[in-house]
């Protein structure tokens, strides 16, 4: 089941991310860059200013027995007529079960809902999630260098796919 969540769910995300993260991007980054990023992005105040301020809309996928597989984050036109993913993540046990794509596809039909011409997300340049977007037919369409503060950049690209 996948369901939109509100701040009282917040730690939910938290967890999942504290859980994901370490294993996501072991290869990619050193433990200090993953901490200070984790705190950085997935601190609740954090994940509270992403959904109320920023309007970022969080979906949380859970197995039957309502146990948190992964979530998304999104937002409508962060660029005009485009939407973003801001966040998709599973749980390593869970990919390749279909968790990712239904996540994505849920944001794919909010997006044509909201009259958007495509969705686009950042990944890291080395990360392999960037398979599994090709898969769902994102394309690589920019690199980006963001700097994230404590002497730590963001080293991605940028991926879209049309939906018109």
């Amino acid at each position: 089941m996948i369901r939109q969540i509100t701040t009282l769910e917040l730690p939910k995300i938290q967890d999942l991310a504290f859980a994901i993260w370490p294993s996501a991007y072991k290869e990619i980054l050193s433990k200090e860059q993953l901490d200070y990023m984790l705190n950085r992005f997935y601190s609740l105040e954090a994940l509270k200013e992403q959904l109320e301020t920023k309007k970022h809309v969080f979906y949380i996928a859970e197995d039957e027995n309502k146990k948190p597989l992964g979530f998304v984050s999104y937002e409508l036109d962060c660029e005009p007529q485009k939407t973003k993913i801001h966040k998709i993540y599973v749980l390593p046990e869970t990919q390749g079960t279909g968790v990712g794509k239904k996540l994505f596809q849920l944001v794919k039909d909010k997006a044509i809902l909201g009259n958007q011409s495509a969705v686009f997300l950042n990944v890291n340049k080395y990360n392999s999630a960037k398979e599994f977007y090709q898969k769902l037919n994102f394309s690589i369409v920019r690199e980006e260098v963001i700097d994230i503060g404590n002497d730590y950049i963001m080293d991605d690209y940028v991926m879209e796919v049309s939906i018109k």
